[in-house]
């Protein structure tokens, strides 16, 4: 599948963003990386609410394989041949996968910010550890007999 090819194929859909990605491309809309294009095989964003659809057509989870095991992973889906011919019904698939990404990406839980005092009392901490006290030299016997009769 060429870039072309699939702006053609999501042209019922709305626009999307294709990037390289891998061995094939990545497709996004708004943002949001909805279907991969890979070895010939256009897969989807699915999840528990979409996953029924795609088993009910006989499609598959997307796989490949390292040299030691078979991956698995599901929560993308190959789309059904069928689709490439009817891209109004595409389209609604591919609304449902940008649908199951949105939610996806609500799931994850996002990276907890610092409180600016602790920020603050770690950099306070680790300038005080770069000035190190510096070690007094040690007087020699004139210039402590000079400060003994200064004082006297």
């Amino acid at each position: 599948m060429d870039r072309d090819f699939l702006i053609d194929l999501f042209a019922d859909f709305g626009p999307v963003t294709i990037r390289r990605m891998f061995s094939g491309f990545g497709i996004s809309a708004d943002g949001t990386n909805f279907a991969l294009a890979l070895r010939a095989g256009l897969y989807f964003r699915a999840d528990e609410q979409t996953i029924p659809q795609f088993e009910a057509e006989s499609s598959r989870p997307f796989s490949y394989q390292t040299s030691t095991k078979t991956v698995t992973v599901n929560s993308y889906w190959q789309l059904p041949a069928r689709l490439f011919d009817d891209s109004e019904e595409l389209a609604g698939w591919a609304r449902a996968a940008l649908a199951a990404a949105q939610r996806a990406a609500l799931r994850k839980r996002p990276k907890r910010q610092k409180p600016a005092k602790a920020i603050a009392s770690k950099v306070a901490a680790k300038k005080a550890v770069a000035k190190k006290p510096v070690a007094k030299k040690k007087m020699t016997k004139r210039k402590t007999a000079a400060r003994r009769k200064k004082k006297a």
